[in-house]
């Protein structure tokens, strides 16, 4: 029997990541066996599930993964679980524009979860109640079984709600406090692994305020997974160097599951401080470049990719690794060399440049098709004019003119962040080993 919820709020900065987190640690306080997912296209609250729950953290996207795309994940995942706890995005109902495509309800529908509905009462009091009743009017199919009040003032507050809601009931009732918040920075939420959390303190401050036995009973109410058969994981026979460490950080695991089941062994390092490993194929993902730009510019990896990259080492890059894989990167002034395999220069810009979806059409050697992922940066990058561009964007910015996908030699690299559901990884793989055979 799957059990699950889907904790939503009403929209952003309501509290839910804080509260997903609690939440998680309290149960898994219990000794339950808690598998977290996150909706949508997020890199670091998952790190947060992952840190509290023992087990990583899914994401779960109806736009990249498509809706069979997010059952399978979900199906595998949830399995082995004594309960299923989502974390949802942004406020329930938004999706891609006017749509419910990629929205936490959207997710909700697909899996037939019981959602608890995240209301952030701080000024109001009996108008929360036209809130939830707005909320779970909107779209029938969604099920909004429960609620939790966060930033309430007193318990007079709280009871005043609870009172006005007579058809949903209210499992948890949280009272202000400044010490169980996240601090953020321009491209979200620090890292799991960057912040001391104290989740000892969280689980306590949830168990205190809400009805722990209510949230698992409302997760029963969840309709059994559907059954798939996955793949199994196959005999590695090449080797894929992973650049992980504080300057690359964003990655979803599920993109290093589908190396694993293409044949292919992750070979973690960093490019702060290690040497290039002995690898097939290299992989940089996004990140904070910019937070380490000194340390990138002197490292011996910075230094070998250029001759590697000649020599025909198959690469890929999204957002922080384009960055890196550029001629150079230039912020507030000061030009850093940068691994010079790309021919493009990249600066540090203080507007957004770019947020949201993207899809678009590949046609280079290892990657073709339909791409669907997502964009985030503070970054320009400006190409040579003989540069190849092999992404046609249907929706996103790209680097320049809806084009994205910049390469040379092997080497691929976009402001585009793939998701292994569309991403051809085991296309890549074969390139790996075409380059170990050679």
């Amino acid at each position: 029997m799957t059990k699950a919820v889907l904790l939503a709020g009403t929209n952003s900065g309501v509290g839910k990541t804080t509260v997903s987190m609690g939440i998680m640690a309290a149960l898994r306080k219990r000794q339950m066996e808690v598998q977290p997912f996150k909706v949508g296209p997020d890199y670091i609250d998952p790190t947060y599930h992952t840190a509290i729950c023992g087990k990583p953290s899914r994401n779960l996207d109806t736009f990249m993964m498509q809706v069979d795309g997010v059952k399978k994940t979900f199906s595998h995942y949830s399995e082995n679980a004594d309960i299923n706890v989502v974390e949802g995005v942004m406020g329930l109902f938004d999706g891609m524009g006017a749509t419910e495509t990629a929205s936490s309800a959207h997710v909700a529908k697909s899996l037939d979860i019981p959602v608890i509905l995240i209301v952030n009462v701080h000024g109001m009091s009996r108008s929360a109640a036209a809130i939830v009743k707005g909320f779970a009017e909107f779209d029938k199919d969604v099920k909004i079984a429960g609620v939790i009040l966060n930033k309430v003032g007193s318990p007079r507050h709280a009871q005043m709600i609870i009172d006005s809601i007579p058809d949903i009931p209210v499992v948890g009732t949280l009272p202000r406090n400044k010490d169980v918040t996240v601090p953020s920075r321009h491209l979200g939420l620090y890292m799991a692994h960057e912040q001391d959390f104290d989740t000892d303190s969280l689980a306590s401050f949830i168990e205190e305020n809400i009805d722990l036995d209510a949230i698992i009973s409302l997760a029963e109410n969840a309709a059994d997974a559907e059954e798939y058969v996955h793949e199994e994981q196959k005999e590695p026979d090449i080797k894929i160097g992973i650049a992980y460490d504080s300057a690359f950080c964003f990655y979803y695991q599920d993109m290093f599951d589908a190396f694993r089941s293409a044949g292919a062994e992750p070979v973690f390092f960093s490019p702060l401080k290690d040497e290039l490993p002995e690898v097939d194929g290299l992989y940089f993902g996004g990140g904070y470049p910019e937070l380490y730009i000194s340390e990138l510019e002197k490292s011996k990896t910075t230094k070998a990719l250029k001759d590697l990259s000649a020599d025909g080492i198959p690469i890929y890059g999204e957002c922080g690794g384009l960055q890196y894989l550029s001629t150079s990167y230039e912020i507030e002034g000061t030009v850093y060399k940068m691994a010079d395999v790309l021919p493009a220069e990249t600066v540090l810009t203080k507007k957004l440049q770019a947020l949201g979806y993207t899809k678009g059409q590949a046609n280079g050697d290892f990657i073709k098709g339909t791409i669907r992922g997502h964009e985030f940066h503070y970054s320009a990058t400006y190409c040579d004019n003989d540069a190849k561009l092999i992404y046609e964007m249907e929706r996103g910015k790209g680097i320049v003119d809806g084009k994205d996908g910049l390469t040379e030699y092997n080497a691929l690299a976009s402001y585009t962040h793939a998701h292994p559901a569309s991403f051809p990884v085991e296309s890549f793989v074969e390139k790996c080993r075409e380059y170990k055979k050679r």
